[in-house]
């Protein structure tokens, strides 16, 4: 599959904000375009929970946009986010309590990044669990 940030060719200062200016491109995690999403649709009940929440595409489209600005750092952050899309909520939330200060091991922060990679193909946000390993234990905050 050609990842959306590879087929659009995006011009920040024409193409953005991309729902007013390319909503062509922008589609719900179930495939309806973004402009079938009408006060309409919602009540004839044509419009699930899942239609509400950010596409992985959508993130990398934001990513490619803020890349063009020189905001590599942002376009990273739109880049896990979009990876972490595919994760379940509870997973979620337990990864950040996981990585906040004194709350886990180096040994558990690995096993949470091998996970990332290898269950979710996360790879970026595997990275970052790893990294922030590594900083944890060279800063003395591991559990």
């Amino acid at each position: 599959m050609t990842l959306p940030d590879q087929q659009a060719e995006l011009d920040p200062g024409r193409d953005y904000p991309l729902a007013s200016h390319r909503p062509e491109l922008l589609r719900t995690p179930t495939g309806k375009p973004i402009d079938e999403l009408t006060m309409q649709a919602v009540l004839s009940g044509d419009i699930a929970p899942e239609d509400l929440r950010i596409s992985p595409d959508t993130l990398r489209l934001q990513a490619q946009v803020a890349e063009r600005v020189g905001r590599t750092q942002l376009a990273r952050n739109f880049r896990r986010a979009a990876e972490l899309t595919a994760l379940p909520d509870d997973l979620v939330l337990s990864i950040y309590n996981s990585l906040r200060p004194n709350a886990s091991t180096k040994q558990q922060l690995t096993d949470i990044a091998d996970q990332l990679e290898n269950e979710y193909t996360a790879t970026l946000c595997a990275e970052l669990v790893r990294e922030a390993a590594d900083v944890y234990e060279r800063r003395d905050i591991l559990a």
